[in-house]
Formats: structure tokens, C-alpha cells, sequence
């Protein structure tokens, strides 16, 4: 057996020994993007930094990120410095930050606030458009990779919960340069199936490995898909454009398939809650009905039918007998109306009473030609006037005016010449 064999736990020590004692890289300066942060409860951060061709895992201890001043976040460009060594659990090397202070925020977290701003301002985000997400569905179609956590995860949520209910996958990229075109596809592909619900998703990663998710084609086949859109992108603490303008988020993809549908125990219960409440509700209903019923039996009106009858008969016979009265009271108010103009004075003697009006009439003639003016002017009596008035007085006229004298047998027409009074 050759001697020269060494475990890996040993050459990983060595790397470890090599590397700690590289002055070099006791004290070594960086600067790059933050990427899949994690700030553990402890209070140390995990996390990546990277550049355009590289990366390497960052720790930095609760004893040094107490004395910075800013929360990290992905996207954000950083300056560290570290020593670097070898965690020997797995063999990687990584940098034990000890200092870091911002640098600006990345290029990937700028386009993504970018584009989260211009689809919010065009109204992709507004609840307004939001569809509901069936109760109970039939068939759910699941955009995402064949292979990997994410699918495994969904079906055997969906089949646990609800097994009544079909999934079916829509096989997608989701990483890559090439993912966003063909979720896109999916999306529409699965929206010609007539499903209930659709999720669209993938596990957990750092911002760039999400970014599929965050393309602006990707945002409006969500949009303006038919079918409601549950969206299940990386982790709890990841949050993608897809995220915003699907119809509902969920933080995982087991998430997401609690969501989708139903918990057979839960709908268990509460078929058993409809069974109890349905047996109850008819119950009630069956001894109201036996109640009232019991109560028509014992009614007045089947006990003792005739009676009403008789009442009924009773009162008729009233009304009969008032309309006879009354009928016979206008009858006979009717008849000594009769016989009073029967028996007047006009039906017993009408000639008198036209001998009557023919007096009256001479009297009247009578009166009048007393009356009249003409018959004093054939006694030798005149009317004067002035202007067609009938004077009274000598005062009334002026010398030199004109008067009218009417005699009986005509009209003198004069001048005053002098007036004299009484």
C-alpha cells in the first residue's frame, strides 16, 4: 500500500495552514456586489460578493457587524477587507470580513428598481387587476424547471393536501440568458389548457440567478395571462418583479401549492360542520312545521267551521236588511216629494197663476210710463243740456254758452244771453 495517501480532512488542514499563513491575504481588500445575503439571528452575516467573472462567501461575525452602520442588501456594492482561509467542514475558502462600508449599489439592483418603478407607474401592480385564486380547483399547471426541488416540492404539497386535483408541469428554463423566453412561452402555453390556477416559480438563489424572473417580458405574459398567476420565486426573503405582478405571492413553492388548493382534512371538517349544521337546520324545521301544524289543527276555524259560517250569515243578513230600509226610505221620501208637486198650487190651477203674471206685467208697464221723461214734455215741461249733460241749476251755465232744449216735439238750439238766479 503506497504511504503517500493523505485524507482529505488533512489536505484540507494543510490548504487551511497554507493559506492563514500567507501574509498576503491576512489583510485583503475588496470590492464587489453583495449577492444571496443572509443576516443570521446571532447576528452574523452570510453572504457572497462577486464581480462579472468571479465570486467567493463572505462571513462576517456579530463582533464586527455591530460597529456598521447600514443594513446590506443584495445588489449593493460594497469595500471589505478579510483575511481569507478554509472553513474546513466543506473545503471552501471564503473571506472573514472584519470591515465593510457601501460602495453604491449594484448594477443588477438598479434595473430591478428601474423596471419595478415603470411597471408600477403603468399600473401592472394595482390590486385593481388581481384575479382570485380558485377555492376549489381541478387542474393546476406548474411553470418551472422539471428537475429540482421546486417541482417535488409542489406535487407532493398538492397530492398531501388535495389529491383530487391534477397538476400539470409546463417544463421551463429558469435560469439563464435563455429562461425568460421560455417561461414566457409556458405561461401562454399553459394559459390554452383551461386550468384553475397556474404557478410559476423556482427555489431559492441570488439575485442574478432570480433574474429571469425580473425581466419586463416575463412581467406582462403574468399580466395578461387568463389564468390566475401564484407566483412561488426563491425564498421567504426574495422578492422578484414576477412576485409583484402575479395575482397572488407566495414565499416558496410549498408555499405556493398550500395556497393553490384546498387541505382535504380541512375540507373534512368542514363538510362535517355543513352536515351537523344542515341536520340541525332541518330538525328545526321539521318540529317548526309539526308546530304549526298542530297549531292550524287546534285553530278555531277547523274546530268549529260552521260558526264562522254563521257569522258570515249573520252579517249578511244585517246588511240585507239596512239596504231594505234604506231603500225604502228613499222611496218613500221620493213619493211625498211626488205628491207635493202633485197637489201645489201650479198642477190645481195654472190659469191663475198666468192671470197673476199679466198684472204684474201692467203694473209694471204702468210704473214705467210714470216714469218717463216724454210724458213730462207733453205737459209743457223741456230738458236742457250742455255738452249732453241735463242741466239742473241756472248755475250751471255761462252767458255765451250753447244749450240744447228738448221740447215734446223737438230741439231748439240757443245761446245764453244773460243769467238771472232766485
Amino acid at each position: 500500500m503506497n504511504n503517500n495517501y493523505i485524507t482529505v480532512a488533512a489536505l484540507t488542514r494543510y490548504i487551511k495552514y497554507k493559506l492563514d499563513n500567507d501574509s498576503n491575504l491576512q489583510d485583503v481588500y475588496i470590492k464587489g456586489e453583495i449577492s444571496n445575503f443572509k443576516h443570521h439571528t446571532r447576528g452574523h452575516f452570510y453572504f457572497t460578493i462577486k464581480d462579472e467573472e468571479s465570486r467567493i462567501n463572505a462571513i462576517m461575525f456579530a463582533s464586527n457587524t455591530k460597529n456598521i452602520n447600514f443594513e446590506p442588501q443584495d445588489g449593493m456594492k460594497v469595500l471589505v477587507k478579510g483575511r481569507i482561509s478554509v472553513f474546513e467542514s466543506t473545503g471552501n475558502y471564503q473571506i472573514y470580513v472584519t470591515e465593510m462600508q457601501e460602495d453604491g449599489i449594484g448594477n443588477l439592483y438598479a434595473l430591478y428598481e428601474k423596471l419595478k418603478q415603470k411597471l408600477s407607474n403603468e399600473g401592472l401592480f394595482d390590486e385593481s387587476h388581481k384575479k382570485p385564486i380558485p377555492k376549489i380547483p381541478k387542474k393546476i399547471g406548474v411553470v418551472t424547471a422539471k428537475t429540482g426541488a421546486a417541482i417535488k416540492d409542489i406535487i407532493s404539497t398538492i397530492n398531501r393536501r388535495y389529491p383530487l386535483c391534477e397538476v400539470i408541469l409546463f417544463p421551463s428554463l429558469v435560469q439563464g440568458i435563455e429562461a425568460k423566453d421560455d417561461i414566457v412561452k409556458n405561461i401562454k402555453l399553459a394559459d390554452s389548457y383551461n386550468l384553475d390556477t397556474i404557478i410559476v416559480g423556482r427555489g431559492g438563489g441570488s439575485i442574478e440567478d432570480l433574474w429571469a424572473f425580473n425581466e419586463e417580458v416575463v412581467a406582462r405574459a403574468i399580466y395578461d395571462c387568463k389564468t390566475p398567476i401564484i407566483s412561488a420565486v426563491g425564498h421567504e426573503i426574495d422578492f422578484t418583479i414576477s412576485d409583484f405582478v402575479s395575482d397572488l405571492r407566495a414565499a416558496t413553492p410549498t408555499g405556493a401549492a398550500e395556497i393553490a388548493v384546498p387541505s382535504k382534512i380541512e375540507l373534512k371538517k368542514m363538510i362535517n360542520q355543513y352536515k351537523i349544521r344542515l341536520s340541525k337546520n332541518i330538525l328545526t324545521k321539521v318540529e317548526n312545521n309539526k308546530s304549526y301544524l298542530k297549531k292550524v289543527l287546534d285553530s278555531y276555524i277547523l274546530k268549529s267551521p260552521m260558526n264562522i259560517y254563521e257569522v258570515k250569515e249573520e252579517k249578511l243578513s244585517n246588511y240585507i236588511e239596512r239596504l231594505k230600509n234604506v231603500c225604502f226610505n228613499i222611496i218613500n221620501s221620493n213619493k211625498i216629494k211626488y205628491e207635493n208637486v202633485i197637489n201645489s198650487f201650479v198642477f190645481i190651477n195654472p190659469s191663475k197663476i198666468f192671470e197673476n203674471k199679466i198684472n204684474s206685467y201692467n203694473n209694471l208697464i204702468n210704473k214705467l210710463d210714470v216714469l218717463n221723461p216724454l210724458n213730462t214734455l207733453k205737459r209743457g215741461y223741456t230738458i236742457t243740456k250742455k255738452d249732453n249733460k241735463v242741466l239742473n241749476s241756472v248755475k250751471d251755465t255761462k252767458i255765451n254758452e250753447n244749450l240744447d232744449i228738448t221740447f215734446k216735439d223737438g230741439l231748439i238750439k240757443t245761446k245764453v244771453i244773460d243769467v238771472k238766479e232766485n
